[in-house]
């Protein structure tokens, strides 16, 4: 979009947040980077001009704004709509790969090499790998400095940089403060914190309902590792360097975030992983614009906009409750999944609730007798298979994942048909199309709006809702009163 200049332009004039991490303005005169939804009286037109990314503008030498501040702005839902390489380099960088394992480690990941991935991210993003990743180190920091009493030196190296100076020389360059500045002025506004918690508020693009949302996650949530309490959805996370539990209560203009973990350095990764699981960078204008075009589906769109699709926090945790609750109620899916957290899960403890355990990685659930288990032989065989592949590597699952690719190898696994399979690539993968025909809730949905309710009638009356089935399904699950449309009490 940053190449079509009126329309940036006509963006920025109008301070319209809907176009908020879409695009940045560089303002030539003051060598400062704003969002499109800045405050200040806008520059001359001549004086804009627009970049894809914040790395690129730093990359040019402008610094963030500091009435604005860009670097808080929704991710690009862009890389969120499509599964070509770059958007799925995006998702890793965002998810603080390069961090951890370096551009190499971001091209073994993506099958290709470093020189492919370089220079495809400089030809869309006007960015190269490591410097879209020093700018969200550089967002890190800023976070830990600003919600943290951490020492400097600390904060620097949980948010990724390798040495103080480096920290130093970035921060002022981006914010244009010392390190120091920059928590001096955010003292004076800050909030009692939690001992040993950080607290930060996730921006979204506005519509956002979370009545669907979080009362999915907690209908559906497993007990010991998910819970709602004090108007909070609370889970345990599994991360590279340790574990934590992240805290998330839904606000009129942001998502209340509370993160409490075992190592630091895992701040970005628990931050992407909250993102992706209430799926915050969506653009519910684009998607609902579309949805209702179809006058059977704009009442309920138009009833209550803004709808997301429930992610989750792992995808390969995701792919084994799916086949948990494959053919059984909510309730004993649930039951099922407890059962196999408190005999195989990771203890952790949790001062301020009940979470008890982390979900199993599938190598401890690799040696599962399936006799202790107690679900139809069918189905055992589907879980094990499943654990084994998972487990082996042969079957690799994530929200970087290329999503045919995936789709072809879950349904060649026992036990895998349709409804499985688009499950795990609406809310493991991100698929935004992803569509359940034979779902009966989606059935049932249908046919009370006068749709066909056959899935092969049903998939092609769906055809205009593409690329957006999957939030089409959460405006259908709507109309019916199950506890996953109702936010919790």
């Amino acid at each position: 979009m940053h190449t079509d200049t009126e329309r940036c332009v006509r963006a920025v004039q109008s301070k319209d947040a809907r176009f908020d991490g879409w695009f940045f303005t560089a303002v030539l005169t003051t060598r400062i980077y704003c969002r499109p939804s800045c405050p200040v009286v806008p520059p001359k037109a001549e004086n804009m001009t627009f970049y894809p990314s914040a790395a690129a503008c730093q990359q040019a030498g402008f610094r963030a704004c500091k009435r604005c501040r860009p670097d808080t702005s929704p991710g690009s839902p862009e890389w969120n709509a499509r599964a070509d390489v770059v958007a799925r380099a995006m998702r890793l960088i965002r998810d603080g790969v390069v961090d951890r394992d370096g551009v190499p480690g971001l091209a073994a990941r993506l099958g290709y090499s470093t020189r492919q991935i370089e220079r495809q991210l400089l030809t869309e993003l006007g960015a190269g790998p490591l410097a879209l990743a020093r700018a969200q180190r550089a967002q890190t920091a800023r976070i830990l400095i600003e919600t943290t009493d951490l020492p400097m030196a600390d904060a620097a190296f949980a948010a990724g940089f390798s040495s103080i100076r480096t920290f130093n020389e970035t921060v002022r360059e981006v914010f244009a403060l010392a390190p120091s500045e920059l928590r001096s002025r955010a003292a004076r506004g800050r909030q009692p914190h939690t001992p040993g918690a950080i607290s930060l508020r996730l921006p979204f693009r506005a519509p956002l309902n979370p009545d669907n949302l979080f009362g999915h996650l907690v209908a559906t949530g497993v007990p010991g590792v998910e819970e709602w309490r004090d108007g909070a959805y609370r889970r345990t996370l599994s991360l590279p360097y340790g574990h934590g539990i992240a805290e998330l209560t839904p606000r009129p203009d942001h998502i209340g975030a509370v993160l409490s973990l075992t190592d630091l350095r895992d701040l970005t990764h628990a931050i992407s992983r909250c993102r992706w699981l209430l799926d915050l960078d969506a653009d519910p204008v684009a998607v609902d614009g579309q949805l209702r075009e179809d006058p059977l589906l704009a009442p309920l769109v138009d009833k209550a906009p803004g709808r997301r699709v429930p992610r989750t926090a792992d995808a390969e945790e995701f792919a084994v409750r799916a086949v948990l609750g494959q053919q059984v109620s909510t309730a004993a899916a649930r039951t099922h999944a407890a059962r196999l957290v408190t005999a195989h899960g990771v203890p952790v403890d949790d001062p301020r609730g009940g979470l008890t355990h982390l979900f199993p990685a599938p190598r401890a659930l690799a040696d599962l007798d399936p006799e202790t288990l107690a679900l139809p032989r069918s189905r055992r065989t589907t879980l094990t298979t499943l654990v084994g592949s998972l487990a082996d590597g042969t079957l690799k699952l994530g929200f970087d994942s290329d999503w045919d690719e995936a789709r072809s190898r879950l349904i060649a696994l026992p036990g895998f048909g349709p409804w499985t399979v688009e499950a795990i690539a609406m809310r493991a993968l991100g698929d935004p199309d992803a569509f359940l025909p034979t779902d009966l809730g989606v059935r049932r949905a249908a046919a009370g709006l006068g749709l066909p309710s056959t899935p092969a009638a049903l998939t092609g009356c769906a055809a205009p809702w593409r690329p957006w089935r999957a939030y089409a399904v959460q405006y259908l699950w709507a109309t019916d009163t199950h506890p996953i449309n109702n936010l919790p009490v």
